[in-house]
């Protein structure tokens, strides 16, 4: 089966030069590249607040449907281990300072914290934020939604349910019927 490693070179070409530097240093694009530690993230790079608000943000950049969401896929942990292992200081700055943006635009449009907010709230604030309309908003989405897609299709969920793993694909046909084709596959 495909290691995270791969996959994470994989996301790597997706993203190209906007790569966020974390998954860079993961994907092994950066030189020296230390071994992946396995256990939980070295130090907390957030309060319980902030946890709480980068789930509820990571389900709704990829939400549950008839696959699994980011939240079944461990989203969450691979983005603290990222931000606590392969960041530097400053790559994680403006993930922490965009949370701490949304919580306080949360509180003066819906007077709820934006964990609680409900998902058309939540998807209301991640768009202003899109849009770069509160601070440090668009640095902070482009980094997290990088964060979040590589966190889901390099997870086992990812590679296994919301595309599908052929370690042999099988036979070849070339007349086979596009109509068909109902998944991307992954090796």
């Amino acid at each position: 089966m495909i290691d995270r490693r791969t996959a994470l070179a994989g996301v790597a070409a997706m993203f190209g030069s906007a790569l966020f530097a974390p998954i860079a240093r993961a994907a092994g694009l950066a030189q020296p590249v230390p071994p992946i530690n396995q256990g939980p993230p070295s130090v907390a790079v957030f309060t319980a607040p902030q946890r709480a608000l980068m789930t509820a943000l990571s389900e709704r950049v990829l939400p549950t449907t008839d696959t699994p969401g980011a939240i079944a896929a461990g989203v969450p942990a691979f983005i603290e281990k990222m931000l606590a292992d392969w960041a530097e200081p400053g790559d994680r700055a403006p993930i922490v300072a965009g949370l701490d943006a949304i919580e306080a635009r949360s509180q003066r449009d819906y007077r709820t914290s934006a964990a609680k907010a409900t998902p058309a709230q939540q998807d209301a604030l991640l768009t202003l934020a899109m849009n770069d309309q509160m601070p440090g908003g668009k640095t902070f989405f482009e980094a997290f939604r990088q964060l979040v897609i590589t966190g889901y299709y390099t997870s086992e969920i990812g590679m296994t349910q919301e595309r599908e793993y052929l370690p042999v694909p099988g036979e070849y046909n070339g007349a086979f019927p596009y109509s068909q084709v109902n998944k991307v596959y992954s090796s």
